[in-house]
């Protein structure tokens, strides 16, 4: 969603709404966010397929009773107390947060966690993460506009070696933690098997390292023009920016042609 349907400003633009809408090609949100980042994506479009949240790790529909789970891959809380453990005591001026289903949690209000806010429309719920023990819980997530003290933590996190997590940076502030079972390649073979698909009917949209399982599993992957050159060389087609309607015109110049 971020840097590809949303623009900059974190929302989605008429064109792209009428472009999606006009195709009636299904279509599945496939993000790192988490459902109630999503919902107002969702509810724009009309969607009523399955959706796919935090890369992969949960997979769901968005009914009027809320978010009905058809699959999920949460983290395992081991390694969430171990990691909580090493970035605040090694990190403490990163902002750190995690996600339940319905929740967004964090110990404290800071840069990173307004930045968030504004961007996403939600609101934090203040929390300590000790008292998350039985919480089913899908993704730690850490900004830092400090991209030297970035590097460090995304390096010092690798290092540990946790087999049953996923360590990804989404963009150049965001490092966000998942369970290794949450790949978006495991959410594009669910739509896959669920709608009897193959490979070459299926097309992505992405911008992001996080992106490349997704776009290396369908038959046309598209890439957008804001997407670093490493990520461009993995597109079939590269779209213009999310900036300037890309989804939109990705659809109507190479799935409608």
């Amino acid at each position: 969603m971020d840097g590809t349907l949303l623009n900059s400003e974190g929302s989605v633009s008429d064109v792209n709404v009428s472009a999606i809408k006009n195709s009636k090609i299904p279509f599945t949100l496939v993000s790192a966010r988490a459902p109630m980042e999503m919902s107002a994506a969702i509810d724009k479009l009309n969607l009523t397929d399955p959706q796919i949240g935090f890369n992969g790790g949960l997979i769901y529909k968005k009914t009027n009773s809320g978010f009905k789970v058809l699959d999920d891959k949460p983290l395992n809380m081991t390694s969430f107390r171990k990691l909580i453990k090493v970035i605040q005591n090694k990190f403490p001026d990163v902002s750190c947060s995690c996600y339940g289903l319905n929740a967004w949690y964090t110990e404290r209000i800071d840069e990173g966690i307004n930045y968030e806010s504004k961007l996403t429309g939600q609101k934090a719920t203040l929390i300590d993460f000790a008292d998350l023990v039985d919480t089913k819980l899908y993704k730690i997530m850490m900004i830092t506009f400090d991209l030297n003290l970035m590097e460090q933590l995304n390096q010092m996190l690798l290092n540990l070696k946790i087999t049953n997590v996923s360590i990804k940076r989404s963009g150049d502030n965001y490092l966000e933690i998942t369970s290794d079972l949450a790949q978006k390649s495991k959410g594009i073979k669910y739509i896959q098997d669920s709608e009897n698909l193959i490979k070459k009917e299926m097309a992505a949209f992405g911008d992001g390292h996080n992106d490349l399982p997704m776009l290396t599993n369908v038959g046309v992957p598209i890439v957008m023009a804001n997407a670093p050159l490493e990520i461009q060389q993995y597109g079939e087609y590269i779209t213009k920016s999310n900036d300037d309607n890309g989804v939109a015109y990705g659809i109507e110049s190479f799935l409608e042609k």
